[in-house]
Formats: structure tokens, C-alpha cells, sequence
């Protein structure tokens, strides 16, 4: 079952306890001690017998405040080691603890801790892959109270970071993050020193309700997303996974994720140059495993920290295949999926399986995406599983590296999965950043004689309309987008381009499907070719059937194209 996000008044109370609590370790409780309790208080952990400190055969907030009694300052500062183990720190994502050194081994994967003390550094290690041509040298990010103190590649066997220094003593929240991806080495984390009056100076980040797992390609990486151009060639300096769609997800929904990405890797083939099967860059060998490379070829514990959503975009590099005879190799692709799926469901019992493709085209192959889905539905009766195509990335948005999608790309695509997971669990989404125009239906409307030809690319979303007799009034043509939802109280920006004759001046109307209603109306004045168009409005009551509206009436013979429509909600 899905973790539920309601807090009691009294629950926040004992978690705002907990936050501040990082003072010294004493003899008779130990830091997991207190958040063993403090869990068990929250509903998020068994209450044992031993957790009654008062004798009053309860166990309560007094409890909880006895507890924190014994986590006092000793009034001396000494320096401490602590290492990086699930005691001290949360794992973010697969790491892979060798018994000195916590790697970081996937996209994304992370460690994260708070420390109360007046100084703190950490060590960094590099495993063998510091020895890549440096364009494939991982890349790393040190993150403390929210703010980058240090982005780099990581080219020294090992580096002591300095977190912070002071005279005072300090609570911050550290993060340590492998930004590139697992074909590319690891990250390792050995050691955490401290100078502070509270031998038990760090504890581990607070675990999140949720939790998501993205299973990807160099898509799900952040390939290249700070790549200048589409001519410019992949180096992992330009691959950043907090700019992924997937962490960008997991931000927006306020969830732990973990992500198993390779670049170039697919269901049934990777990327291939000669359209000939590549066996050699497939993601289901290597799922169950912290990663792919030998040292990290080791069995992954599911059910230690499951995972309540997987999100599975992969198909991309198949296509490559596949394309060089789609009818043929077609079913190939959607029995290997199928499969997959069993896979994900057998280590995943419990979860949500969305399963999604589209960023960097593959139309053809989306619909045996949905095919597989249907497959493994009626072979299993499993029903906690459905798919969508994602947004195509355009030129409007840019490129990173080697055509790959930009920033502003896996961003939008992060509001369309956010909005998904919401509706799959059951949850409230806020549509925040959602394009709610993106599946609308485009159509037009004519009165008595008045007609045009209309045209509708798939390719650039672009709907070309001939006027030719227009009529007599404005009204008598409508160009008409369907099927959007609003929400009460909703702020949207409206914005699209228009290509028709200068001057030419259209109504824009957004109204109730029925006409009852009018959310918004302007004028917009055409200027040549693509003019931009571009307006805020609140909905004053939600409305889930309403149409945009284009009067294109009142003149015969001329053209209109609209291109790039979106109707964002902006709060």
C-alpha cells in the first residue's frame, strides 16, 4: 500500500524533535534508539515494550523527551570519525558498501546525513575509473544546507572535502551526489570527520514517504542536458542528473528515488549503428544488480527499502533496431518487454509500474509499449500498471549533447510524470508546470457557407487552416482545442505562435464546452510569420471540459497556422 501524507499535530511536534536531535551518543541509548522511538510515535514503526522509559505502561511524547534527556552536550569538542554506513548516513539510490567505502553507483545515488558540529569534512573516493580518458571521468556534487559547495570530475584516487569551519557549533544537512552514470565508474564515500561537543554528531536524513524507482536510458542520465549545442559530443562534465526528469520528479513530489540508467541501453537491443541487434547494452541482465560494471555485479535487496512507484523508460535505443524492419522485429520488442515486466513485478510486489516513451521521438514503438502492457495485464490480472507517451522534445527547447533533450526538456517532462504518478496512487496532483492543453483535440467550427481545410502535424504539433469562404462574421470559423481541464482558483499562461497575413486581428477565448462560460478572452494581432502570443489568466472555478478558441471568420481566402500552443498552470 502507498504511505499515506497525513501528519498529526503531535506527530510534527515528535519530527521536529527528532530534526534537532543530533546531540552526543551516552551509555544508555543510542542515536537509533531515539529514532526508533520517535518512528513508532509517528505510526512509521512498531512500538516495543522496551520504549515504556516512564514505567506507565505507555509509550508517548514523554517517553520521546526522557529519551532526548540523555543526548546532552559534554561540553568539549573533540574530533570524531564516523563512517559511511546506513547507521550514520541514508542511502539515496543503489550503494554498494565494501565494508570501508560507500560507492555510489547509479545516476543520481547519493548519501545524505545532518552533522551538528563546529567543523566537518568528508573523504571522497575514485575507484579505477579516474583513470578514463577525462571526458569519461564520473562526476560528482557536494551539496550542504542546499547549496553546491563543490561540482567536479573526480580524478584523484581519493580528496578530503572540507564542509564547513567555524568557532560555533552548527546543524547543516550534507549531500553527496553521483551526477553522472554508472557506465561511467562510481563515486565512494569512506569517512566523516567532525569537531564537536556530540560524539554522535551525525545522523542520517530523514527517509521520505515515497519512494521511486526510474529504470532509463541516457534520457533517465541527464545525458548531456548541459551540452551548448546538439553538435556538441557527450562528455560526463555535461551529464548532470539533478537535471533529470527523474530527480526532478522525485523534487516535485517530495519522494526518495533510485534510478537504474545506462546510456545506449535497451530492452531487446541497445544503440545500433548497423541496425543489427546489439546484446551487448540490454538493461534486463543488469536489474537485479547494484550495477553493471564487475565490481558492482553484486545482487540488489528489493525488499529492504521498497519501492512504492517504478517508472520504466526504455525503447529509445531499441528503435534503432527495430526500425530496420519494424514489421518484423516488432513482436521481439513486445515479448522482451512483456518479460521485463514480469521482472520488475517479481522484485517490485507491491509497486505502481508506469511504464512511458516519446522524449526523443519513437512514435512507432510507443503503441507496442501499450501492447505489452495489455499482454502482461491478461497474463497476470495485475491491474497496478498503465503507460503514457511522453512529450517529444522540439527545437524550441534546445538540445544538449548529441540531440539529447535539454534542461528545459526533462523539466516539463518531470511535470507530465509528477501529474502520472499522482493520478496512479491516488493522490491530489497541483498541476503545477503541467501543460493541461497537451493532449486537447484540435477541430474546427463553421457556420451556413462558411468553410476552410484544415491539416494537423503530429511532427511539430502545427494546425494549418485554409480560409475559404469565410463568412461574415468572425464567429462563423472557429478553430477550437478541446478537451482542457481547469482548476478553481488555477493562474495559467496561455502562449502558442500564429502565422498570417499582418494585421490580421483573431479572438482568443477560452469558454466552458457549452458556451455558458468565459475564462478568458484577448485579441491577437498577426505579424508575419510564427508571431508570438502570450497571456496570464486565474480561473475563477474549475471547469475539466473547456476549449480554446480561434475566430478566424469574416474574410475568404487566407491562411492561419498555429504552432507551439501550451496552457501551463503556474500556480
Amino acid at each position: 500500500m502507498i504511505k499515506k501524507f497525513i501528519i498529526s499535530v503531535s506527530a510534527v511536534t515528535v519530527a521536529s524533535v527528532l530534526l534537532y536531535t543530533t546531540a552526543s551518543a551516552v551509555s544508555e541509548y543510542s542515536v537509533s534508539d531515539l529514532k526508533n522511538l520517535g518512528n513508532a510515535l509517528l505510526g512509521k514503526g512498531e512500538i516495543m515494550a522496551e520504549m515504556d522509559l516512564t514505567g506507565d505502561k505507555r509509550v508517548d511524547s514523554f517517553d520521546l523527551a526522557l529519551m532526548r534527556k540523555n543526548f546532552t552536550s559534554t561540553g568539549e569538542f573533540s574530533e570524531s570519525s564516523f563512517s559511511a554506513t546506513e547507521d550514520n548516513v541514508k542511502y539515496t539510490g543503489r550503494n554498494y558498501y565494501d565494508g570501508k567505502t560507500a560507492w555510489l553507483v547509479q545516476s543520481g545515488s547519493a548519501v545524505e546525513f545532518t552533522v551538528s558540529a563546529k567543523s566537518a569534512e568528508v573523504t571522497i573516493d575514485g575507484d579505477y575509473s579516474i583513470n578514463n580518458d577525462e571526458k569519461y571521468r564520473p562526476r560528482y556534487a557536494v551539496i550542504v544546507d542546499g547549496k553546491i559547495i563543490l561540482d567536479e570530475i573526480m580524478s584523484e584516487k581519493t580528496k578530503t572535502v572540507k564542509l564547513f569551519e567555524g568557532e560555533n557549533s552548527r546543524t547543516v544537512d550534507v549531500k553527496i551526489i553521483h551526477l553522472s552514470e554508472a557506465n561511467n565508474g562510481t563515486i565512494g564515500v569512506s569517512e566523516i570527520k567532525t569537531v564537536s561537543d556530540s560524539p554522535a554528531s551525525v545522523v542520517p536524513a530523514e527517509k521520505k514517504d515515497l519512494k521511486i524507482e526510474f529504470i532509463g536510458d541516457s534520457i533517465t542520465c541527464a545525458y548531456g542536458v548541459e551540452g551548448k549545442s546538439a553538435y556538441e559530443n557527450f562528455t560526463t562534465a555535461t551529464e548532470n542528473f539533478m537535471k533529470s526528469y527523474a530527480y526532478l520528479t522525485a523534487k516535485k513530489l517530495g519522494a526518495d528515488y533510485s534510478a537504474v540508467s545506462y546510456s545506449g541501453h535497451g530492452i531487446i537491443s541497445g544503440y545500433s549503428n548497423d541496425g543489427n541487434r546489439n546484446t551487448d547494452s540490454l538493461v534486463p541482465p543488469y536489474y537485479k544488480n547494484y550495477g553493471n560494471l564487475s565490481n558492482y555485479a553484486k545482487p540488489w535487496d528489493f525488499t529492504e527499502d521498497p519501492n512504492d512507484v517504478v517508472v520504466i523508460n526504455l525503447g529509445t535505443n531499441d528503435s534503432s533496431y527495430i526500425d530496420k524492419d519494424f514489421d518484423e522485429r516488432k513482436q521481439e520488442f513486445v515479448d522482451g518487454y512483456a518479460e521485463f515486466l514480469e521482472t520488475v513485478r517479481e522484485c517490485n510486489p507491491d509497486a505502481y509500474i508506469i511504464c512511458t516513451l516519446g522524449i526523443m521521438g519513437c512514435t512507432d514503438e510507443y503503441p507496442l509499449i501499450e501492447q505489452a502492457v495489455e499482454i502482461f495485464k491478461e497474463k497476470t490480472g495485475d491491474e497496478k500498471i498503465t503507460s503514457y507517451q511522453s512529450p517529444v522534445q522540439n527545437s524550441a527547447d534546445g538540445y544538449g549533447s548529441d540531440w539529447h533533450p535539454s534542461a528545459i526538456t526533462q523539466q516539463k517532462n518531470a511535470y507530465v510524470l509528477a501529474d502520472k504518478i499522482c493520478n496512479a496512487i491516488g493522490i491530489e496532483s497541483d498541476q503545477i508546470g503541467l501543460d493541461v492543453a497537451a493532449d486537447a483535440e484540435y477541430s474546427l467550427s463553421t457556420v451556413g457557407d462558411a468553410n476552410a481545410a484544415t491539416y494537423f502535424s503530429d511532427f511539430d504539433k502545427s494546425y494549418w487552416i485554409n480560409v475559404v469562404n469565410g463568412g461574415t462574421a468572425k464567429s462563423d470559423i472557429e478553430a477550437l482545442v478541446s478537451g482542457i481541464g481547469l482548476k478553481k482558483d488555477g493562474k495559467y499562461r496561455l502562449t502558442f505562435e500564429i502565422s498570417t497575413a499582418d494585421g490580421e486581428e483573431i479572438p482568443v477565448i477560452i469558454r466552458s464546452s457549452d458556451k455558458s462560460e468565459t475564462y478568458f478572452s484577448d485579441t491577437f494581432t498577426g505579424a508575419g510569420q510564427k508571431a508570438p502570443f502570450e497571456a496570464e489568466f486565474t480561473a475563477e472555478k474549475s471547469d475539466e471540459n473547456t476549449e480554446l478558441v480561434l475566430q478566424i471568420g469574416g474574410k475568404d481566402s487566407y491562411n492561419v497556422t498555429l504552432y507551439n500552443l501550451r496552457l501551463e498552470k503556474i500556480g
